[in-house]
């Protein structure tokens, strides 16, 4: 018989061995490989963050929160799109604040800029900083509005008066940089034209002929009488970044990833869409020939008409996907790991009539599939992508998540009705997945129990063994955590035990979303909380390298 040597601390390839070989000395006491990759992450939007004007920064209040991360070995911090948030505009839509329908899906959100970190930059005086209010429990944006946009565009004006060099300087060449210049200039055109008295109130394409169209005369007489208020534009954008990229680069010394959140479609009413008209289904004056949304199922008779124009995709393979890679090219610098919101509009999309009134009207269109993810590698190389494959599944969005090795989702809110063959039940999960007790768009976990079924809180009690029903936020955690998922993602007001007020959207609802906000003493009131969060983690093998010897 043929005696099969290992190569030393390796393991054997028992594939190609001799049946009846002899196996090396030692064979029993070769350990086996742990597995690798298990983590556990937060989701906390920046605007929830405390702060004294009205809503989070992403200044000191971002470092002490990403401390905590650190302390509860905590490996993903998850926040929602930074993009300039949908704004109330008179006569076109009222209250609104989503991150979701941001006016530019690459600009960024620059009420979240930190007033004192202005003042360290020496753009402010710490004379022009409002009296301090820390008591807003939910995000006041009449009042942040109010505080920071004059101040921002007065830090703006300094910076572009020429007394601060070096600062001019490191901003002259941000704005020259290339994958900056391509989304900065329409953006700032667009947002400059949306507060001109006479267009105020108005859509793009209700904007007089020239303007909608992008002539270009009508474009070089908007920047030279607007010159001021574009390059202010363009200073905030770059003082959001600047300020951004701290907050990521601290995270990530602390071994912390910053998790992004990319919405599929963007709004109609945005520089995107503006400015790359052919790449849309418009009509010849600009309004949509085709929208988004989904078709009707059983919580809706009329499905969910969302009303974003949907893409030509033959138009974007022609130009070789090159406004995607762009997108996710600046999405990349944001963040180390992107989730695409709805995912399964890659695969095959909803296609509604852009005159319809409800869902129900449209049909399934065929989407770019692995021809986009072959593009983006191509250009990009590795993309690290999360798909959020949620809702009616069909097997050509799970062969192309699985084609391009991408981690799905799954909900354990939705684990609890359905019987034991319920994807969302921890033993049907798989590993190349991230797990959720529920996303920004669900209620809490304490306030999904208190309107769950009868039927829905037995299945829990019994699945889990809870007997304390005040213990379900953390009940719910711990089956997450233990989870054969690589990832488990744990909304903040979960580890608060938090009930349905602190909810930070509803869907469908237009009123009260995205205002939840942590309150200023609480990293320092729930020392039980983080300690009990870090033993979990360390219990379930999610604990980050540098702290396993801890």
């Amino acid at each position: 018989m043929n005696t099969v040597s290992a190569a030393a601390n390796g393991p054997w390839d028992v594939k190609n061995m001799e049946m009846d070989a002899d196996l090396p000395a030692g064979y029993e006491n070769i350990p086996q490989t742990p597995p690798t990759g298990r983590r556990a992450g937060i989701v906390l939007h920046p605007t929830s963050l405390p702060g004294p004007y009205g809503c989070g920064e992403i200044g000191h209040e971002a470092f002490k929160f990403i401390d905590w991360l650190d302390e509860a070995h905590i490996q993903v911090w998850q926040v929602l799109p930074l993009v300039p948030p949908g704004r109330p505009i008179p006569g076109l839509r009222e209250a609104y604040w989503s991150p979701y329908s941001g006016e530019d899906a690459n600009a960024g959100n620059t009420l979240l800029i930190s007033l004192q970190s202005l003042v360290d930059m020496g753009l402010l005086q710490s004379a022009d900083l409002p009296a301090e209010s820390w008591s807003h429990d939910k995000c006041d944006w009449d009042y942040v509005t109010s505080v920071k946009d004059p101040l921002l565009y007065k830090a703006a004006t300094a910076l572009l008066s020429g007394s601060h060099a070096a600062l001019k300087t490191e901003f002259q060449a941000w704005i020259a940089h290339a994958d900056t210049a391509a989304w900065l200039e329409p953006a700032a055109l667009f947002a400059v034209l949306c507060q001109r008295a006479d267009l105020l109130g108005k859509s793009w394409w209700e904007w007089p002929a020239e303007l909608r169209d992008m002539e270009p005369a009508a474009m070089a007489k908007v920047k030279e009488a607007c010159a001021s208020q574009l390059e202010a534009y363009k200073v905030l954008q770059w003082l959001f970044d600047k300020q951004w990229s701290q907050v990521k680069a601290y995270a990530n010394s602390k071994g912390i990833k910053m998790l992004g959140d990319m919405p599929i479609y963007v709004g109609g009413q945005s520089a995107d869409v503006w400015a790359n008209r052919a790449l849309f289904t418009l009509k010849s004056d600009g309004t949509a020939e085709a929208v988004a949304g989904v078709p009707p199922d059983m919580f809706s008779a009329d499905g969910q008409l969302w009303g974003n124009p949907l893409y030509d995709w033959q138009a974007h393979e022609k130009e070789g996907f090159a406004w995607w890679t762009r997108r996710v090219r600046r999405s990349l610098w944001l963040y180390d790991e992107t989730r695409i919101d709805h995912f399964r509009g890659l695969a095959g999309y909803w296609a509604v009539p852009g005159t319809a009134t409800t869902a129900k009207t449209g049909s399934w269109k065929v989407g770019p599939g692995v021809k986009l993810f072959e593009a983006l590698e191509k250009n990009l190389g590795h993309v690290p992508i999360i798909a959020e494959d949620l809702g009616v599944i069909t097997p050509d969005v799970t062969a192309l998540r699985a084609e391009i090795k991408a981690p799905g989702m799954l909900v354990l809110q939705f684990a609890w009705e359905g019987g034991a063959t319920n994807v969302h039940l921890p033993h049907n999960h798989y590993k190349q997945s991230i797990v959720y007790p529920g996303t920004h768009d669900n209620d809490t976990t304490v306030g999904w129990f208190a309107s769950a079924s009868d039927d829905a809180k037995k299945h829990f009690r019994q699945y889990t063994g809870m007997t304390d029903d005040s213990q379900v936020s953390w009940c719910m955690m711990r089956q997450g955590l233990s989870s054969v998922s690589d990832t488990c993602i744990i909304c903040m007001q979960d580890v608060l035990s938090l009930d349905t007020s602190a909810r930070f959207n509803s869907p469908g609802v237009a009123d009260g979303n995205w205002g939840w906000r942590m309150g200023p003493r609480v990293l320092r009131e729930i020392n039980e909380e983080t300690g009990k969060l870090r033993g979990l983690v360390r219990i379930f093998d999610r604990t980050p390298a540098q702290h396993r010897d801890n």
